[in-house]
């Protein structure tokens, strides 16, 4: 009776993983019949999905039966929690029940404590674009399994160009295979740099000119993320989470602190290696620049969100900020 709940906001890593379950559940032969897909619209879908949990399946293979967007670890009525505590434990082996969510499961609530009991949950969050580290360790996770080969710099010129975007990481990694062909050599930064479009890395670029007070750049990177369409919310999200983890290096490091793990674990940072190299990005800052910029940022934040105009608003306190860290 193997049970699933699949969340989170990366959405085609989640879609992907659904995909990869539905293949290794199903005889392909029989998949229009062990097939259940039941969406949030449908009535007392819940219910229905349990029963055709309890139905055996038709043919060869196993049932799938997927509860998609569901809200039950958000909210679940007594009588629907009555039905989930008679029904999971004894769904037969050949059913696989499948839930998923974009929402974060509520642990204060019966219906999480009893899929945390009985299901395997996975987490699908995309990564926060500053985390050049854990980015990278997901390009190389793609790439060996896509099959294509990189080099160090090539990986990080990856993860810079592509972001938290896994799709377009899928995306851009195929087209790389195709490029590489029978070669066996580890492709490098100067084959991604002519055939990957780069994305959400323009959005640490803007964070790096605001950080140099070079205002002419960081209005262009503006302009380029609004050309590109980029979520405003995201382009300022990551400018914050870039810059607080800027602050608390320059924080830490001038309190005296020289233990680089200390430093990273302050600042969130999962690997230390990281730290001499944001050390030097705030060398030549001082700290209550940093410390006046992130005031800016959630000014720039609660803006938005109460309606301004986003280039407008963007744009003027893109120009504040780089006049706090022009030399």
């Amino acid at each position: 009776m193997p049970i699933y709940f699949f969340w989170g906001e990366d959405d085609f890593a989640l879609q992907r993983a659904v995909m990869d379950l539905r293949d290794r559940t199903l005889d392909p032969a029989w998949s229009s019949f062990n097939l259940d897909k039941i969406f949030p619209d449908q009535a007392d879908g819940v219910i229905q999905a349990l029963n055709q949990a309890m139905t055996p399946p038709f043919g060869m293979g196993d049932r799938l039966v997927w509860l998609v967007d569901t809200t039950v670890c958000q909210r679940c009525p007594e009588e629907l929690l009555s039905e989930l505590e008679r029904t999971l434990p004894a769904l037969p082996d050949s059913t696989v029940l499948l839930l998923t969510s974009a929402g974060k499961p509520d642990g204060r609530i019966k219906s999480t404590k009893l899929l945390q009991k009985h299901a395997e949950i996975r987490e699908f969050a995309a990564i926060s674009p500053w985390k050049t580290d854990l980015l990278m360790q997901r390009v190389w996770q793609v790439a060996q399994e896509v099959g294509v080969k990189l080099t160090t710099g090539g990986v990080q010129m990856l993860a810079e160009a592509v972001g938290n975007d896994t799709r377009q990481l899928y995306n851009e990694l195929e087209k790389l295979y195709l490029f590489a062909g029978s070669s066996k050599q580890p492709i490098g930064e100067a084959a991604i740099a002519t055939l990957v479009t780069a994305s959400t890395q323009n959005s640490l670029q803007l964070a790096a000119a605001i950080r140099q007070g070079n205002t002419a750049t960081a209005i262009e990177l503006v302009a380029d993320l609004f050309n590109r369409n980029e979520p405003t919310l995201r382009i300022v999200a990551t400018l914050i989470g870039q810059f607080r983890t800027w602050l608390w290096v320059k924080l830490m490091t001038e309190s005296g602190e020289r233990d680089e793990r200390a430093i990273a674990t302050a600042a969130d940072i999962p690997n230390p290696k990281r730290i001499y190299f944001l050390q030097q990005d705030v060398k030549p800052l001082a700290l209550q620049h940093l410390q006046r910029s992130l005031p800016l940022l959630l000014e720039l934040e609660v803006g938005l969100k109460q309606g301004a105009d986003d280039l407008i608003l963007m744009q003027s306190k893109v120009i504040e900020l780089c006049q706090i860290f022009k030399r």
